[in-house]
């Protein structure tokens, strides 16, 4: 039967075409990627996107649901618009790559209204991926709320997809999640229904024959709610779902999106590529992403920090422990220190004051830990109560600044609801205006806010260093689960997985080698990277490995993927100035063997290797820009080329 729906499937195509509407197409700039839409006798909106001449999403359904009209079928088209072409330039301070540039062609399709309001679908077509999003317009009082919003990618039954598994609202530790931090199915038949029943989370990573798409949303306001791709996919049509109903603020806050007219969704966004580099490269997400919402940036400072709850936990939050961080962190030249939970009983708002001044006399920042609070959450560490509430938010805030406080560690939100979108944007906010930095934990991934906010550093929304300190079998996953977040979690937003634990975890048998993590220091991006390492771990490695480390720099000016396959292994190459930092792991049980082309970064022509040999370091000069990196299972290695 499968076998006859196959081979009927392309006549059933066209007559669905030759029955609707006329087809409009839109091309990227170099004409590789071709969105058409359409609309059938049912007034039923569809889409489909290729790429050079190959479909890499089937024919799928858009539409939006309101209280008030049913915008998703009887639809008729009022205009649609001549193709124009768009394009912007931006810096961003925070980001893969610093000067980013974006040409696309751009296309609006308008509706006939019904019940007073209009449904307007926006396509912008780059050479790296195709974006779309609704705008409801129309003369309607008051506020608009929509239901459901009908939008499906079909990437049909042949493709292979790397995805992250939606967790049940209110479950998991004191109810935190969702707060993806799951582990990525790899590989898996399009079409699998979701490990926890509740869907995949974006972004979602697929390969279909010869080309890659990596499909998530960007761009989100404070009317909308969070979304994924939903349980059922049959034949690989994933429909996107709206968040679990625990996931507000409070029983009486606006799950779905809630707003007056005009209401605009976020930008759906497909990344496409023929190869893993385009995904991996990407900046759709920041490129479709608002510009920053406020005008200076000058205080904003990307960096590292030490950090000591990662592996010492909670007994290390106390005064001589953190002072101990604040002079490792200065030896080290890094930016900032992080304070985690109960610092607010353990040390004191008055010594915290007292320890923010010493290291400031450092040239250190202190970063502190709060809790999110409200219903949602049942986790005890404190400070709670300080965040939910804006008039006492921002008391707290001001009473940071006073003390030369840095930055905020917020943890434990409750998932995607549209009045959780609100609260995030509200407290970057709010802490723009005492010049705080913010870090989220237990969190959402971020939206494309990294541009539109340029003072949130970095969102954890990942599976991080943490879970392994925690358990064993969470270390046994760690190498491939490191090689997987490269082409996924990490291509939208920077990532605080919090890397590098050189010496090892207390009372875990750690897969991976030093070298390994080593290599994650420049493998994965953070505006303000948490290494894990101690002062004691670190003094205990090489004079070089030190050197390598406070050699990293804050700011990365462009990345280039060299080679890779996700899960099994990935070579990444950043650069900053004239100086290219190359990172590679191994996460196969077998040996692997990279063979790296360093010419094509353009740089100078001379730099250094460093590895590991039967456990034990070594560093090496590169003679040529031609190197044949040997890595064997769970090894890693980090490169200097300029």
């Amino acid at each position: 039967m499968r076998l006859i729906l196959l081979l009927l499937l392309p006549g059933l195509l066209a007559t669905a075409c030759s029955s609707s509407t006329e087809m409009k197409t839109l091309s990227s700039p170099d004409g590789k990627v071709v969105v058409r839409h359409f609309l059938n006798d049912q007034g039923q909106f569809f889409y489909t996107v290729s790429r050079s001449g190959e479909q890499v999403i089937d024919t799928s359904a858009l539409g939006l649901v309101l209280e008030s009209a049913d915008l998703s079928r009887g639809l008729a088209i009022e205009s649609v618009t001549e193709m124009e072409s768009v394009s912007d330039s931006y810096t961003l301070l925070n980001g893969k790559q610093k000067e980013c540039s974006y040409e696309a062609n751009r296309q609006e399709v308008r509706f006939v209204a019904k019940n007073g309001l209009q449904l307007l679908v926006v396509f912008q077509v780059s050479n790296d991926g195709a974006a779309f999003r609704y705008r409801v317009e129309g003369d309607v009082a008051g506020t608009q709320h929509i239901t459901e919003e009908l939008t499906t990618f079909v990437v049909g039954g042949s493709a292979r997809g790397w995805l992250h598994p939606h967790a049940e609202a209110q479950t998991g530790w004191s109810n935190t999640q969702p707060s993806y931090e799951e582990y990525y199915e790899k590989g898996i038949p399009a079409g699998t229904p979701s490990t926890l029943g509740q869907g995949w989370s974006f972004p979602a990573l697929f390969q279909k024959e010869g080309n890659w798409l990596l499909i998530s949303e960007t761009d989100m306001s404070k009317e909308y709610c969070g979304s994924h791709l939903g349980h059922e996919s049959i034949g690989g049509k994933y429909q996107l779902v709206f968040p679990q109903d625990p996931e507000r603020t409070g029983p009486e806050a606006p799950l779905f999106p809630a707003a007056e007219l005009p209401l605009e969704s976020p930008w759906r966004m497909i990344v496409l590529g023929d190869n893993l580099g385009t995904i991996v490269e990407s900046t759709l997400a920041s490129d479709l992403a608002r510009p920053a919402v406020f005008e200076d940036t000058d205080w904003i400072k990307p960096g590292h920090a030490s950090w000591s709850w990662v592996l010492l936990k909670d007994d290390s939050t106390v005064f001589p422990v953190q002072k101990q961080f604040v002079d490792y962190a200065a030896e080290m030249g890094w930016e900032y220190c992080l304070i985690d939970a109960q610092w607010d009983t353990q040390i004191g708002y008055e010594k915290i004051a007292e320890l923010s001044q010493y290291a400031q006399s450092k040239g250190v920042g202190l970063i502190l830990w709060y809790n999110s609070n409200g219903s949602w959450n049942e986790a005890p560490q404190t400070p709670r109560n300080r965040m939910h509430t804006a008039e006492v938010r921002r008391e707290e805030f001001a009473r940071l600044q006073d003390m030369g406080i840095k930055g905020l560690k917020i943890d434990f939100f409750g998932g995607d609801g549209q009045s959780f979108m609100a609260y995030y944007q509200d407290i970057l906010e709010d802490a723009a205006d005492y010049g705080l930095l913010i870090n989220y934990h237990g969190a959402t991934i971020p939206r494309g806010w990294y541009r539109s906010y340029p003072n949130l550093m970095t969102m954890e929304s990942v599976r991080g260093m943490e879970f392994v300190t925690f358990e064993q079998a969470n270390a046994d996953q760690a190498p491939t689960h490191c090689a997987v977040l490269p082409f996924t979690r990490n291509v939208t937003a920077p990532m605080d997985f919090t890397p590098m634990a050189l010496q090892g975890v207390p009372n875990i048998e750690r897969r991976t080698s030093a070298a390994f993590e080593l290599a994650l220091s420049v493998l994965f991006q953070s505006g303000i990277q948490h290494y894990a390492e101690t002062p004691r771990g670190m003094a205990q490695q090489p004079g070089y490995v030190v050197e390598f480390v406070k050699s990293i720099p804050p700011i990365w000016e462009k990345v280039r993927f060299l080679e890779g396959f996700p899960g099994k292994y990935v070579a990444l190459a950043r650069r900053s100035g004239d100086t290219w930092y190359i990172g590679a792991i191994n996460a196969q049980d077998l040996p692997q063997t990279i063979e790296l082309d360093l010419s094509r970064l353009k740089a100078g022509g001379s730099g250094y290797l460093i590895r590991e040999e039967e456990d034990s370091w070594l560093r090496e000069e590169l003679p040529s820009p031609q190197v044949s990196l040997n890595l064997g299972s769970n090894q890693g290695a980090v490169l200097v080329w300029k």
